[in-house]
């Protein structure tokens, strides 16, 4: 080791003598000393392998508190971030799908601030059942004997098969065996349930003659399952609600559909593409009926089982069930999106999902309007944009072939082409709420069928 070497290696502060500076003293009041000190030591190792591999001190060296400041706030964000959503994807799996009512984050922010009526019977004082108060706002909204709600919709039907067809086959049609996100397939969810597939039909046309002969003593249930991720067209049959609930009646055997995406409501109403709607297979006479509540619900992530209610408290009663079971946020955030449903008038202003769904083409040009002088003021030297037609997707594998006409800025580089694009969009995520777009057909482009906040990604743009 040089002289210069121990000469640096002196010039390191101790960590006593930096724990006793006044500025690190205002951090040890906010983070304890436990964790300042800590970090400190990471610091002056980091500043001994600098003069090992440098010959010098780091930059930092006279501004300890400031650097560790910095290291701490950095550390302390958030790994799950805010973005702006302008894919033109209104139900991002990947950015979180539904965006909550104003009413579920207060419902969910009061039973995080305090003990609640989780399990807890106010008229006896004695234990209830957790899904027992949201069970009954679905049961009166939907017509449904019974309801249970786990913690997605793969859970609800994993759940499903388990209690309802152990060691039985489940009877498919063929052109019904789905995979959704994550190689996620039916035919597997099957197999952790115990349940054997009996596969029906072709891919493209399911007639009721192949259920029916499929049936044999080994039977234990009929199933549809709604292919809400894809669309077979042309030359297509597929056997109704109401003729499988008849089929399943006549045979005593029972139905279940896995409707996905799940509607609340006629979405045809509200201008947008029809859904098949739970209650509607309820009232076809369909045992049990399995959909999603962080998609076309608009509600918080949770899996939701429908149907009559001696399967229901035979599910209930299922070991299975208290693993997959959710928590007091979760319902709490769910019954506040429900009881939006109770006011049809106002179901589509306040709950976000059915708002952005229902936004006109004309309200979003206006908007593009708006913003299109900001975005040419800090990028029109480089770029050429404009505002441009397009088609939303609703997302989460919810209507696969319908889409919804919207407006986007479009950013098409003067130089460099697809690399300045893939910069450009590269800074955009790196902003503190990042701006998430789309590149195809030579653009970069912002969909802005999801931005409400117009204000908040021109304040974005200048941090």
């Amino acid at each position: 080791m040089t002289n210069d070497t121990r000469s640096l290696y002196s010039q390191l502060p101790s960590i006593d003598k930096l724990l006793h500076q006044v500025d690190i003293q205002a951090l040890i009041a906010s983070y304890g000393q436990t964790f300042i000190a800590e970090h400190l030591r990471k610091l002056q190792e980091e500043a001994r392998i600098i003069i090992r591999q440098e010959g010098s001190l780091p930059q930092w060296h006279s501004h300890w508190a400031d650097e560790l400041q910095n290291r701490i706030s950095q550390q302390r964000k958030s790994s799950i971030k805010p973005v702006f959503n302008l894919t033109g994807t209104v139900l991002h799996t990947n950015l979180g799908r539904a965006l909550m009512a104003e009413s579920a984050i207060e419902a969910v922010s009061q039973v995080m601030r305090s003990a609640a009526t989780l399990e807890y019977s106010l008229d006896g004082a004695s234990r209830g059942h957790r899904d027992r108060a949201v069970a009954d706002l679905l049961c009166e909204l939907t017509g449904a004997e019974d309801a249970c709600i786990v913690n997605n919709n793969a859970a609800a039907v994993l759940l499903m098969l388990a209690t309802v067809a152990p060691n039985k086959e489940v009877v498919v049609s063929r052109g019904e065996l789905v995979e959704i996100g994550g190689a996620f397939r039916i035919p597997d969810v099957m197999t952790q349930a115990g349940c054997t597939l009996k596969e029906v039909g072709t891919t493209n046309r399911t007639h009721l003659k192949d259920y029916r002969n499929a049936i044999n003593e080994n039977t234990g249930l009929l199933m549809k399952v709604h292919t809400s991720n894809y669309c077979i067209q042309g030359f297509t049959a597929e056997v109704h609600g109401e003729e499988l609930a008849a089929l399943g009646k006549e045979m005593d055997l029972p139905t279940a559909i896995d409707l996905g995406s799940g509607s609340m409501t006629d979405l045809s109403r509200l201008g947008l593409p029809a859904e098949p709607m739970p209650q509607d297979y309820l009232q076809q006479g369909i045992d049990l009926v399995t959909f999603s509540g962080d998609k076309l619900l608009g509600g918080p992530q949770a899996g939701i089982i429908l149907g009559k209610k001696t399967w229901i408290e035979a599910i209930q009663r299922h070991p299975l069930k208290r693993a997959l079971r959710v928590d007091k946020m979760t319902l709490a955030a769910l019954d506040a999106t429900l009881r939006l449903y109770q006011q049809p008038e106002k179901m589509a202003i306040e709950i976000p999902t059915l708002r952005l769904l229902t936004r006109t083409q004309t309200e979003i040009n206006d908007m593009a309007q708006r913003l299109l002088p900001h975005f040419q003021a800090y990028y029109g030297e480089y770029y050429h944009i404009n505002i441009s037609s397009c088609a939303s997707q609703i997302g989460s594998g919810s209507l696969p072939i319908e889409s919804l006409p919207s407006v986007a800025l479009t950013f098409e580089a003067k130089e460099g082409k697809g690399s300045q694009l893939e910069t450009l969009a590269a800074q955009w995520r790196h902003l503190e709420k990042p701006i998430i777009g789309r590149i195809t057909e030579g653009r970069l482009w912002l969909d802005l069928r999801c931005l409400e906040d117009e204000n908040a990604l021109i304040q974005a743009l200048l941090l």
